[in-house]
């Protein structure tokens, strides 16, 4: 039976992990407020933007712009954006349980995949794979600004037109709530192009000024938009699976202490006891 003074000592160390997984959650949660706030305002441009560009590209002529252009399916770039930390739930591993199946099935297919980094958890998991990483972002969670977002953007659109990818994928948690978080595939470039009934009227476009223009304008900062929402959609989602982890841990924290609590009293009572026993049998026995 475990003496007292370390049962004393067990439940102070969960009492003190207790403390720091409540603090984890309040600083979650002011994140998040602030993480859903920039999401939720970037959401309705970057979808709507993506609706038009999305139809525009099914009724533009391929030739006028390179990110219109179908390269072929051979080459694919993966872009996986995890988290930089971890103490969030199952948040990394849906991802790169997702990469990496995606990855394993482009291989079989005969095509070559390669990833682009986001986040150190991702890092550390794919540096020890044998699928090649074309680069790697680490940090940029700490403070994210668009600026991060178009820098990588463009960087995405130089590999495209320069032909050394022919499709570009994102993967990374959409934001759903506290407690439930989406993993999605997003293809960002080529620009995907919708399917219209044939027996559709046809719909044509009136560019003022010429489609070059236009389209070096505005498919650019379509990306630079997709993937400025996708950072922002994984930093919510990984606040808020840190938060709900974290509430999780203190309750399991505390169930454990009453646990622990209930089982030393039964040990002191059963030291008490005893002693008592001792007494008593010794004032009885004989002089």
């Amino acid at each position: 039976m475990p003496a007292l003074v370390d049962i004393r000592r067990r439940i102070r160390s969960v009492k003190n992990t207790q403390q720091i997984t409540k603090a984890m959650k309040m600083v979650s949660a002011a994140k998040l407020r602030r993480a859903q706030e920039a999401m939720f305002a970037a959401r309705p441009y970057a979808r709507k933007m993506m609706e038009v560009l999305n139809s525009l590209a099914t009724r533009a002529n391929p030739d006028s712009h390179p990110l219109l252009q179908d390269h072929g399916d051979h080459r694919v770039l993966m872009v996986v954006v995890t988290a930089d930390k971890g103490l969030c739930g199952g948040f990394n591993a849906n991802i790169i349980r997702t990469a990496a199946r995606l990855l394993s099935e482009n291989t079989d297919a005969g095509r070559a995949p390669e990833i682009e980094i986001l986040g150190r958890k991702c890092r550390d998991f794919f540096k020890r794979r044998q699928w090649k990483v074309r680069g790697e972002h680490v940090g940029i969670f700490q403070a994210l600004r668009f600026t991060t977002a178009q820098t990588l953007a463009q960087a995405l659109i130089k590999t495209y037109i320069e032909k050394e990818v022919d499709e570009i994928y994102v993967v990374y948690n959409e934001f759903k709530s506290v407690v439930q978080q989406k993993v999605i595939v997003e293809r960002l470039l080529p620009i995907r192009k919708l399917d219209f009934d044939p027996q559709e009227p046809a719909q044509d476009y009136i560019y003022e000024p010429e489609p070059a223009k236009i389209f070096g304008d505005i498919l650019s900062r379509h990306v630079e938009v997709q993937v400025w929402r996708a950072l922002l959609e994984s930093q919510a989602a990984e606040h808020g699976a840190r938060m709900a982890a974290m509430d999780a841990a203190s309750k399991n924290a505390g169930e454990m202490i009453d646990r622990l609590t209930l089982y030393m009293n039964k040990v002191r009572q059963a030291a008490i006891t005893k002693e008592i026993i001792e007494v008593v049998s010794g004032a009885g026995s004989p002089a």
